[in-house]
């Protein structure tokens, strides 16, 4: 196992460029098994999720051209279809969560698929019914094979139908939408998330001959085609890496500039961060974070303290809830973090209490942070990261504490952050990976 060793405390200075968005990349990537065309995919990151994937791709007999690191040609003209069925599927799949993500586009292409039990993440109940729901709706049967512990969906034909989603989930919107696209007839999807991920992959399915309308919307509809061609598609930049690198910036007092950061399509991001009291200022597609002294929480407008929780597009996501988090302890002022979606991702402050910071964990779903201001620096520890965001969170608070600190268990942060070590010390950070 591979850990970062640290030394905080340093000013940072420079350019970052974000990286491709994970949680668009393994929706796109899923959806090549639409078509028997090629289908070329740029700006993907180079991070252990995403390559899985392709591997998994490869492994079902995708035809894959990797001209450079971010770019892919998928052809899936030739697939074992039977692959998923088999222990090997099995194994490399449930290492990842985002490999439900095949079960649409197979079930609306071979009118088949398996779910192996779903890896990725330990950050509490991540259910599966709004997808296993939406395919009973199109006409799908589902079993649970308990003894291998993978689900098998089957149907002769998809037919559209309306539906009502029992919460707005991304990939579970994004799932139901691909297995809908050749379905026949019509299908009507309310409460449909509508992320940018799941505008970015309408968008590219309707290139590809499918018709969608209401794409933007919690309302979805989809008229069925017969088939899918293929297409070319550009994925958008991280917006939780862009949120990481603002909130790394002010923690570390540095001055850095977020190239072509996908500000259209950051939503609230940026504003949660300025009710930290963090300076951002957007140039063009750049967000330039000037070198600040000190940041201060701003408050309600009637005096109370300010909270910050996530909730479904447009409002924040909750990805970066653990960062804002581990920000707001060298800001001036009181916050309360209200993580409604998942009752574990909370669990990483005892970390950032014993480096020093003010934290109050009030149940599984809130924590109060108290900031100090700078008045007492974190402190570097030996810690170990429990999941992707909270990997990052610890180690943008171990860049601003004095000394050394040891993050293991970094295998989840590179599941969801390329290079970030390479990156980090182009801009003047003090890491190494051991």
């Amino acid at each position: 196992m591979s850990s970062f060793e640290v030394r905080g405390g340093k000013k940072l200075r420079g350019e970052i460029i974000p990286q491709g968005a994970k949680n668009e990349a393994l929706q796109i990537i899923s959806a090549v098994l639409l078509t028997p065309e090629k289908v070329t995919v740029t700006n993907i990151p180079d991070i252990v999720d995403v390559n899985l994937l392709i591997e998994l791709l490869i492994d079902m007999g995708v035809k894959v051209e990797r001209p450079s690191r971010d770019t892919c040609i998928f052809q899936a003209d030739n697939i074992d279809e039977d692959y998923l069925l088999s222990e090997a599927f099995r194994k490399k799949g449930g290492k990842l969560r985002g490999s439900v993500m095949l079960a649409g586009p197979m079930l609306s292409r071979f009118k088949k698929a398996y779910i192996p039990k779903p890896g990725g993440d330990k950050i509490g109940r991540r259910r599966l019914d709004t997808h296993i729901i939406g395919f009973e709706k199109l006409g799908a049967a589902f079993e649970y094979n308990e003894e291998h512990g993978y689900f098998k969906l089957t149907a002769q034909q998809l037919k559209g139908a309306y539906m009502m989603l029992d919460e707005p989930s991304v990939t579970g919107t994004a799932n139901v939408v691909m297995a809908a696209v050749m379905a026949k007839g019509k299908s009507t999807i309310y409460n449909a998330a509508c992320e940018p991920y799941v505008q970015q992959l309408c968008n590219m399915l309707n290139r590809m001959g499918a018709k969608i309308s209401g794409v933007g919307s919690n309302l979805l509809t989809i008229e069925g085609v017969h088939n899918l061609g293929g297409t070319e598609h550009r994925m958008l930049p991280d917006m939780i890496e862009v949120g990481s690198f603002i909130g790394m910036a002010a923690m570390t007092q540095s001055e850095i500039t977020i190239k072509n950061a996908g500000i259209e399509h950051l939503g609230v991001i940026p504003e949660k961060f300025q009710q930290l009291g963090i300076q951002v200022e957007c140039k063009g597609d750049d967000i330039f974070i000037p070198e600040q002294e000190a940041y201060e929480i701003v408050s309600f407008l009637d005096g109370g303290i300010l909270t910050i929780y996530d909730h479904p597009w447009p409002g924040f996501t909750p990805d970066l809830l653990s960062i804002v988090l581990v920000v707001a302890t060298q800001a001036k002022g009181s916050v309360l973090i209200h993580q409604k979606m998942f009752e574990s991702r909370l669990f990483f402050v005892d970390k950032l209490i014993d480096m020093g910071a003010q934290i109050i964990l009030c149940d599984p779903h809130r924590a109060t942070v108290i900031g100090l201001g700078r008045k007492y620096p974190l402190r570097g520890i030996t810690m170990s990261s429990p999941d992707i965001r909270a990997g990052q969170a610890l180690l943008i608070a171990a860049l601003s504490a004095e000394g050394k600190s040891v993050i293991q268990n970094i295998e989840q942060i590179d599941r969801g952050y390329q290079y970030i070590d390479e990156r980090l010390r182009k801009l003047g950070a003090d890491i190494k990976r051991v």
